[in-house]
Formats: C-alpha cells, structure tokens, sequence
C-alpha cells in the first residue's frame, strides 16, 4: 500500500496536504511500533499501548526542544499596557523582534534588571503585611465606624483578621462614606446565610455602650493579590434571592458591570482567597447576570454584592518601569548597524547588553510579556519552541527523525523495566544516541553549494 494518501489533482489543484508527505503521524509512530517493536521473540515481548504512547509524546517533546524544526512565530502590536500574553503552547522563545517599514526585523532584548512581582501585600509602619485601622463600636450594632477613609483599601467581602468580637465568618457587607467626619463606616454580617448579626460585645456590657478597638485588614483581594486602589470597583443590589448552586442571579442595575469583572462577595468560592480563581462575570443581561462558577453558600435579595475589574497596573516595580520614557524613543538604530562603530572610543566601557536601542522585554512566569516603553504600538514577532503536543494536528514528525523517536521509545521501555538485562538496556541507549544525532545531521539540511557561497566572502582580508 502506497504511502501518497492524495491525488495529483487534489494537492495540486485543491491544496489538500500540501508538505505533509515530509512529515509522519505520532499515531502512525505509535501503531508501526507496536507492530515492528512488541510481540513474541522480540526484545518487547509485551507492552501496553498506553506506555508506547505517553513515551512517544515524550520523545517528540524532547526532540522538538533541540533537534526538530519545531519553531513557531506569532505577531502582534504592542498595547499600550505594554503586555502580551504568551501563546497557548509556549514553552520557550527564541527570539523576539519589532519590525519596521521595510519588514526588517530589529532584535528585542531581554531585561534582567527589572520584574513585575506578582505580590504586593500590604505593610503597616512595622513591616507587616496587615493594615491596621482603629473603629469605634457601640454595643447591639453591627456598624464599625473606621477612623478614616479606608474606601481604597477594602471592598464587599473582604474579611477583618482575627478578633475576639469578631465572629470567624464575618465579613464588610456594607461601606460608607461621611464626608464632614472623613470616616469609612462599614456593615459586618456573618458569611453563613447573611442574615445573623453578630454579637460584637459581651453580653455584660451595657445598652449602648462603646468602645475603641484595632481591627487589622488581611490582604484578601481577589484579582492576582493586586493593590485595591488600583482596581475598579463597582456595586449593584440583588433584586432576587439566590441559592447554592446557582450560577445567575438577578440584579437592580446591571448598566456599569462587565464581562470579566471578578465578584466580591463571600457567596462566591474563593472571594476573599486572595487567588485568581474567584468567581466572575460571563455573561450579562437587562437584569441578570452569569458567573463563571455557582454560590456556595446562599445570597438575598437586597444585599450589595462588589464587582472589581483589574487595571492591570501590577506591581510598583512594573509601573516605573513602563512609565519610564527611554532617551531612545525616537531611535530606531541597530547595534549592529554602522552608527556606533565609527565613534572611536567614545562609548568605551559600555555594557554591550545596553548598546542596543531596540527595546527590552522580560517575562516573569507570569504567563505575560512585558515590553519597555519604547515599544508601544510596535508590531512584534514573536519565535518561540513549542513541543509539538499542543493539538492533534501538530503532533507530526519529520520523516529523517522517525527513527530517532523508535529508538527513544524502545529504550524508555526498557530501562523502565523490571529484569531487564542492563547490557540489553546500554544497547539501546547507544542505538537512541545515535539515532538522534544521525536526525539532526540530516534535519540541519546543510547544502554544499549554499556552504560554498557563504565560504566565499571568508577570502576577504579583515582589517582592524
């Protein structure tokens, strides 16, 4: 049976497989394997499918890293965030590069010297990460009256720290502000059912009674533990009740909501975890709305639930940094073009890393690239590696590497082995070696003639 799985019409005329006769299937790989590899009288006497294809996947991981052509590209303008996340099957870069008029790539280096931390707790004048706020009490009330305005700096659902009058489970359902007194006066309710008022003084004190306590706010914000003050706060009022479970509620007003805005309120999982997994807006109607995950405890009507959209400002070290206008904005020279060369010493001891007015990136695990601000509304490319298992339809293998991955499937199966004799297991791993460089000679698709024209100019004298 001929390998040609399309007729010279459909390939020629309707583009059908066009370039994929160079390539094999890792299900083929899988399937020949099992054929040629595994059964009786042969070194693989029994293997499970199951084995062939997880070390499969991981011999073309491993072999698109340094050996397969596995580079991939992907452009995009700069915003004016300065942020891009990473492609979905991003493992590594291998280069990065704004474009010019002429379609001339200019290298972007990387930035060692800065990072965008993805925590900023808060910190009080002794360094803790807490911020305490002293709020007069009166006894049989739930209102805490804070000595200030803290309204950037806590939101609906937030969680006081540990106090003795404070119930475990209680949290701010309500905020308001007095502007003649310049105090934040906030409502705590408990989380179960939001309906008990807790008992905030003990049951000895007298009616009307108050009193001055510290209470400390925990750094409980919900969108990637970024400062509060530099979110989007909204809120609105539910108009019906709802039930564990749920996934849409009924609201008065939903005109100043968005899709994406997290929630803030403790009926939701994890919105006051601190985490990114917080409950958030999916869809939006006259009247209602959708989130991306259903309450765990109940909500009623009448209540203000919080909404909080991220400005993306991130760390204080990353708002420096991009607000940070480069003396090079308006250059748009190449280290390796001829300006800095005649200078003649002038710029001697400079750090060859800085010679350079292209730009600079960083990425800090983030999942996001974050560019200099001389990059802004740049059309960018971005070369990275992938391992070539991110969609069926990528997991495919150049032919002159086929019998590397064969080798490195039959001696991942034997050295995993129980009783398998080592000498059988060196072999091989001799055979997988070999197969591999012999893959990458051949995929480094070197021509004589093409080596033989570059050679040329190495005749020319080099003067100095």
């Amino acid at each position: 049976m001929g390998l040609q799985q399309y007729t010279s019409r459909e390939y020629y005329e309707e583009g059908l497989g066009n370039g994929r006769y160079q390539v094999v299937t890792l299900n083929d790989i899988i399937n020949q394997f099992e054929l040629a590899y595994t059964g009786e009288d042969k070194v693989i006497s029994k293997v499970k499918r199951t084995d062939i294809a997880f070390h499969a996947q991981r011999a073309l991981a491993e072999l698109s890293y340094d050996t397969l052509p596995s580079c991939k590209g992907m452009e995009f303008e700069v915003p004016n965030s300065l942020q891009m996340v990473l492609p979905i099957d991003y493992v590594n870069y291998t280069q990065l590069a704004w474009i010019d008029s002429s379609g001339i790539k200019h290298r972007i280096y990387p930035e060692n010297k800065s990072s965008n931390p993805s925590f900023s707790p808060y910190q009080n004048e002794d360094g803790d990460f807490a911020l305490s706020i002293t709020a007069t009490i009166t006894q049989g009330s739930n209102l805490f009256v804070l000595d200030g305005d803290f309204r950037s700096y806590i939101v609906i659902g937030m969680k006081f720290g540990a106090h003795p009058y404070l119930d475990t489970l209680s949290y701010i359902h309500g905020i308001s502000y007095d502007s003649s007194t310049d105090k934040t006066t906030v409502t705590i309710k408990n989380k179960i059912g939001d309906t008990a008022i807790n008992s905030v003084f003990p049951a000895t004190a007298a009616a009307g009674a108050t009193a001055n306590v510290e209470l400390t706010i925990q750094r409980h914000n919900i969108i990637n533990q970024e400062r509060t003050i530099d979110n989007v706060y909204v809120e609105t009022t539910l108009a019906a009740d709802g039930l564990i479970g749920d996934t849409i509620l009924v609201v008065t007003d939903s005109t100043s909501l968005e899709k994406g805005m997290f929630v803030s309120h403790p009926s939701f999982p994890n919105s006051e975890s601190g985490t990114g997994t917080a409950a958030k807006i999916v869809g939006i109607g006259t009247n209602h709305i959708e989130f991306s995950k259903p309450l765990v405890y109940d909500a009623t009507s009448g209540e203000t639930i919080g909404f909080i959209k991220s400005k993306g400002e991130g760390s204080t070290t990353w708002k420096n940094y991009k607000s940070n206008n480069l003396s090079e904005n308006q250059n748009s020279d190449d280290y390796i073009d001829n300006t800095y060369y005649p200078l003649a010493g002038n710029r001697y001891g400079l750090n060859p890393e800085r010679a350079q007015v292209n730009g600079f990136f960083h990425l800090c695990g983030t999942g996001k690239i974050h560019f200099s601000s001389n990059l802004t509304g740049r059309t960018v490319v971005l070369d990275y590696i992938s391992d070539s298992l991110g969609a069926d339809g990528e997991m495919v293998l150049h032919k002159f590497a086929e019998e590397a991955v064969y080798k490195s499937i039959a001696y991942a199966i034997l050295s995993t082995r129980a009783n398998t004799q080592e000498y059988i297991v060196q072999r091989y791993k001799k055979e997988r070696f070999a197969a591999i460089r012999t893959a990458k000679l051949r995929l480094s698709n070197v021509k004589l003639e093409e080596i033989t024209q570059i050679l040329r100019g190495k005749s020319k004298q080099i003067k100095h």
